[in-house]
């Protein structure tokens, strides 16, 4: 092998090398911005209550941002993306099911009243 011939197969490595990083630094902001809104997603669920009224979901979703977040840090960009938008979904469900428990509530409380409201306006005369 001549000294042309491997430079040129340096030149084409260190092209494809160049590359393949590139890629991994396009496909990293991708993830870390995908796992901050899961993790606010998160955050909100939490707020809303569905620690108490929709544990199952909650869990799943903050197990989902633990395993974003471990492959993050693995640099395995492609699965921390995935995890993330399986959280946020995960995560957006908990809300509803908190925000949903607790419009129930209020709406058996509001049931609850009716009758006797009704009965009150029937005696005023």
């Amino acid at each position: 092998m001549d000294t042309k011939t491997s430079i040129t197969r340096l030149a084409r490595l260190a092209c494809i090398a160049t590359a393949l990083a590139g890629c991994a630094s396009a496909n990293k902001a991708p993830a870390v911005a995908d796992v901050a809104v899961s993790r606010n997603a998160v955050e909100k669920a939490v707020s809303a209550g569905a620690v108490e009224l929709a544990p199952e979901e909650i869990t799943g979703a903050r197990a989902k941002m633990a395993r974003a977040n471990q492959a993050l840090e693995a640099k395995d960009y492609k699965l921390a993306r995935a995890l993330a938008v399986q959280a946020q979904a995960d995560a957006k469900l908990a809300q509803s099911k908190a925000n949903s428990a607790k419009a129930g509530a209020v709406l058996n409380e509001d049931l609850r009243v009716l009758p006797k409201e009704v009965e009150r306006a029937k005696t005023r005369p």
